[in-house]
């Protein structure tokens, strides 16, 4: 955990849940696991607060407790960790997969989940209807049963998996749509959604439960709009029995990783060689969901009459021409796919750890060469397959004059993107009887990158919240006024009325707010495509830090 990481974490804690939550959040990442009573005393605000941010935190799953260090009966510590929060970073590309994947009802599914932590199937699912229901035409609803039909595809696709049990037999367990300010540090039912389960951790993680919902979703009336009815409406609800009472879901991020590792090495490959080939691997990839560990450093080994089966029909390649684009795999020099036997027609494996570190090498050579031009990346390519050369042999081999091919190094050298390497040939290290070896750590290299990602992200976000800041009463203005109009074309205003509220805002505000949003538009961008380049370089990271299985 490095300094850029804790100022992301903080910046993400404060833009979802306040200020408050930011200052516990930093408070337990800087210091570890901590009690109660000496979180209040370090960090400022009362119990409660801290209470109500400990309970917001668990909730969403970026806060674990247990009992204390010192044995049974001491009080109960709370600890967080960057890589939980960092995923809050990631939430726009969950919501837009399920979209992708599910549509609409599987992005609201999702998103509501997100925004709650954790949830009931039945209180996802009439949330989910009421809110696609609002924007069908009127007239028009929902029915319950079509997204307890999405939700179930999540959760046998393990999108979706169930929160683990509660410590204790009997637990009450507390309403899942908001975070309980009453709940008190010790309460077995939160860390729900607080553990970091393997998708195997309990037998019913994927088993949907029988649930009594029937009806459609209700359109929210205009009358309904104070919090207070909002409220009473949601504690009829919650008192209401659909048979899944006490069974919590939760998002599995794992889940969403492995798709996203196998989006990039589907792309990688289509950009490499062509769709046909990617469209193998692919069905390669979905062959081998289930039945590969989520650390393994390939796929389990399928024969090439098992992939001919499993290709869609739609695709139209014939057995030889099948032989002959898994032959053009395996030749590759990145070594997507690998053969692994001969029996069945070839067996075929999907090499992921070494398409992580191809695709973290690849990064690696294009940010050096956005950064220092096409010759600097030519040398760190040169580097990265040599190995060790020496300065006149970079010169020789990457064909750049000496005087340029210096400069690039010591540039290289001086952002750490280059290491040099000293190979004395007498014990005294006299520079005149020693090699001077440059070379490429890939690994080092990749880590140092990702710390500058953290800290690009961080400051788009506060380029973000100041930019916002700054524009805050022409947004708060530009908000009534919206307001107001679809109040009045709710009402059938005349198109009068509702010119005449238009006009209130004034051309130099209307042309200030379009600048605002197109910049804000061009951050949030830039977040989402720094995000990817995190995503990739944290897998290959933890790829080499796991044991071979």
């Amino acid at each position: 955990m490095t300094a850029h990481e804790v100022r992301l974490c903080g910046l993400l804690l404060r833009e979802h849940f306040g200020e408050v939550v930011e200052r516990v959040g930093t408070h337990l990442l800087k210091s570890g696991a901590q009690n109660l009573r000496t979180i209040v005393h370090e960090t400022g605000p009362s119990v409660d607060l801290v209470k109500k941010s400990l309970c917001v935190l668990v909730q969403h799953g970026v806060c674990l407790f247990s009992s204390g260090r010192k044995g049974p009966g001491s009080p109960m510590e709370y600890q967080t960790s960057c890589n939980w929060i960092l995923r809050i970073l990631r939430y726009p590309r969950y919501i837009y997969t399920a979209k992708t994947l599910y549509g609409d009802t599987g992005e609201l599914i999702i998103e509501e989940l997100l925004q709650r932590g954790h949830m009931t199937m039945s209180t996802t699912v009439k949330t989910v209807a009421d809110r696609l229901t609002q924007n069908m035409e009127e007239g028009r609803s929902m029915d319950y049963s079509e997204v307890s039909t999405a939700f179930s595809k999540l959760v046998e696709t393990h999108f979706l998996q169930r929160c683990p049990p509660p410590a204790g037999a009997g637990a009450g367990t507390t309403d899942s749509t908001t975070p309980a300010p009453s709940v008190t540090p010790g309460t077995p039912a939160a860390p729900v959604s607080t553990a970091q389960p393997a998708a195997e951790s309990f037998p019913d993680c994927y088993n949907v439960p029988h649930m009594t919902l029937i009806g459609r979703g209700k359109r929210q009336l205009a009358s309904e709009d104070g919090e207070d009815q909002r409220n009473a409406k949601r504690a009829r609800i919650d008192s209401e029995t659909h048979g899944d009472e006490g069974i919590y879901w939760q998002v599995n991020f794992e889940r969403f990783h492995l798709h996203f590792r196998d989006q990039a090495i589907i792309s990688a490959v289509a950009n490499k060689l062509d769709q046909t080939s990617s469209e193998i691997v692919r069905t390669m990839l979905r062959m081998s969901e289930v039945t590969t560990s989520p650390t393994a450093t390939c796929t389990k080994p399928l024969s090439a009459n098992e992939i001919f089966r499993s290709l869609p029909a739609s695709y139209n390649i014939s057995r030889p021409i099948l032989d002959q684009y898994l032959t053009l795999l395996v030749d590759d020099p990145m070594e997507f796919v690998g053969k692994a036997g001969e029996s069945g027609g070839g067996m075929y494996v999907v090499n992921l750890h070494r398409a992580l570190a191809n695709l973290a090498r690849a990064t690696l050579e294009s940010v050096v060469q956005e950064r220092f031009g096409s010759r600097s990346a030519r040398i760190f390519r040169l580097l990265l397959r040599k190995r060790h050369l020496e300065q006149k042999q970079v010169e020789d081999f990457a064909m750049i004059p000496a005087k340029e091919a210096k400069d690039m190094l010591y540039t290289l050298l001086s952002q750490n993107l280059v290491q040099l390497q000293e190979v004395p040939k007498t014990p005294d290290y006299a520079p005149s009887r020693t090699f001077y070896l440059y070379t490429v750590n890939q690994l080092p290299t990749a880590r140092m990158l990702l710390q500058n990602c953290y800290k690009t992200v961080a400051n788009l976000i506060e380029r973000r919240l100041f930019e916002t800041k700054e524009s805050k009463r022409l947004l708060e203005k530009s908000q009534r006024i919206e307001a107001i109009l679809a109040s009045l074309q709710a009402s059938g205003a005349e198109p009068e009325q509702l010119t005449e509220v238009e006009e209130m805002i004034t051309a130099p505000e209307k042309q200030q707010l379009e600048a605002l949003r197109l910049h804000i538009n061009k951050l949030d961008s830039a977040e989402n495509q720094v995000d990817e380049t995190i995503f990739l370089l944290e897998s290959y990271v933890n790829s080499t830090a796991t044991p071979t299985s």
